[in-house]
């Protein structure tokens, strides 16, 4: 009797591609893996792509094969559609040959066969991308298939929603047919690769680039060294370098030879470590005590959603849906609690970008520096003056207002808990140990505030969910512009 050969998906082969390790965690331990809201998020986008894909290749006799986890159930629709000469695109059909499952987003009836389709949410066409066609691509012709072409249908970017549901032509689509039969090596070669990771013990690879690229690898506070007060990755920089430190033992960061370190800010990184104490300059306190009032401490939450759903919005555009704003007037003693505070939000379901604009125009008034901190809200300002030109005056004085806070505290601040980070985020607890991100309920970073304006005007999330959200976005933004305010008084108070 032959040897039953193991079960592999696309993804697993993918994952076998970036990683043998990371397949055979996938397969036996895929508790250790740590998702994150980014990838969820990710995810989501893609279901989002592919729907709009449907719509855009759908005809009325379409036909899409449901998910079910008695795969044979799936493999055997396909094929009984296929047999009785279906004159309609399918969306998800299902193939499998030598224990390799297939999902095909899109497979469209030609005169001599099949052109097959696959969807990304992506803006380009990547390397893992024809690999992932190629794996379809082999597994569809090998089970009797006539694939005249197929290809890789991506975001484009430059697509402009006009709003009327209308989305033809947010999909770019890319012919991959040769670049793809020339890889068919490459896919029995992987082939191999992935079934001696999940047949075998688990591989020795070691920690390097491939842990986030084309995608950050869920096992790697697995897989580095996480068990020391000041873990290597800490150290920033390439990967590659930090899995060669990892290779020759070191855990720590104060574990590397300072002679081995060649970049300037992983040296300063490296010798603050090993000093213990944070290094606080006194440039800083110059050049922020001299900052005029008033002081407006601004923080944008946006969204970019692969499919736009505004109109005069472009997918993954940074659209502007919330604000924040802390204002000094130099009357107190420059504490949070000390200075005024305004905010935008609304959850209406509406375009707020005009409102939120000329609300934003109001509260800024027209003179004092407008801090923030990378210059991200810069480029906000700036979509503000491409969605309304007439607004282009005001919203210019802004930009021209504009003070970053960012390379101010990179040159002049650094404490070793920050473990190799001048976001925010790592700044704020270490200069004041109430301003943890890590301690806020519910919404605490970027992502899940985008995902979470979505969810708040979605018309069918219920009223209790919606002031829930609500609560956690204003939080959030707020906590942002106090964070800010926090970092100046620490170098302006001492």
């Amino acid at each position: 009797m032959a040897e039953r050969k193991p079960y592999l998906s696309k993804s697993r082969l993918i994952s076998a591609w970036q990683c043998p390790k990371k397949l055979h965690l996938e397969k036996f331990r895929p508790e250790l893996g740590v998702v994150t809201p980014a990838v969820q998020s990710l995810f989501a986008t893609g279901h989002e792509v592919g729907a709009i894909a449907q719509k855009l290749y759908g005809t009325e006799a379409s036909v899409e094969i449901p998910f079910n986890r008695k795969m044979r159930l799936m493999i055997k629709e396909t094929k009984a559609l296929i047999e009785r000469g279906a004159g309609f695109p399918i969306f998800e059909a299902t193939f499998q040959y030598e224990g390799v499952l297939v999902r095909v987003d899109v497979l469209i009836p030609v005169e001599n066969g099949w052109r097959a389709i696959e969807v990304k949410a992506s803006t380009s066409v990547k390397d893992y991308h024809v690999l992932d066609c190629a794996i379809q691509d082999w597994v569809m012709r090998n089970v009797g298939l006539t694939i005249e072409s197929i290809s890789l249908a991506h975001v484009n970017n430059q697509f402009v929603y006009t709003g009327d549901g209308n989305y033809e032509g947010l999909l770019a689509v890319e012919n991959l047919t040769e670049q793809v039969r020339a890889m068919e090596p490459g896919v029995i070669e992987l082939l191999a690769k992935a079934r001696t990771a999940i047949t075998g013990p688990m591989p020795i690879v070691r920690v390097g680039s491939q842990c986030s690229k084309p995608y950050d690898c869920q096992f790697q506070s697995y897989c580095w060294p996480n068990d020391t007060e000041y873990p290597i990755a800490g150290l920033g920089g390439s990967k590659a370098k930090l899995g060669d430190y990892v290779a020759l033992g070191y855990r720590d960061i104060r574990d590397v030879d300072a002679d081995s370190i060649t970049a300037e800010t992983q040296l300063r990184i490296h010798r603050v470590t090993s000093e213990g104490m944070p290094e606080v300059l006194d440039g800083a306190r110059r050049i922020l005590g001299a900052l005029d009032y008033p002081r407006y401490y601004l923080d944008f939450e946006t969204i970019s959603p692969a499919v736009p759903f505004w109109a005069g919005t472009r997918p993954y555009a940074a659209v502007p849906v919330q604000w924040s704003c802390h204002i000094d007037d130099g009357t107190g003693d420059g504490s949070p609690g000390s200075l005024r505070h305004e905010e935008f939000l609304d959850l209406s379901g509406q375009p707020p970008m005009r409102a939120l604009a000329e609300c934003l125009i109001e509260c800024l008034g027209n003179e004092g520096p407008v801090l923030m901190y990378t210059n991200y809200e810069e480029g906000v300002v700036k979509r503000l003056i491409e969605l309304f030109p007439d607004l282009t005056e005001p919203l210019n004085k802004i930009v021209d207002r504009l003070f970053d806070l960012h390379p101010v505290v990179k040159d002049n601040y650094y404490h070793p808990k920050m473990l190799g980070s001048w976001s925010i985020k790592a700044v704020s607890p270490c200069i004041a140990p109430h301003m943890n991100y890590a301690e806020i309920s519910g919404i605490n970073e970027g992502m899940a505030a985008s995902d979470g304006f979505i969810e708040a005007i979605d018309p069918e999330t219920d009223l209790v969910r919606k002031a829930k959200l609500e609560g956690q976005l204003l939080r959030y933004c707020r906590f942002d512009t106090e964070a800010m305010v926090e970092i100046v008084r620490f170098f302006t108070h001492g």
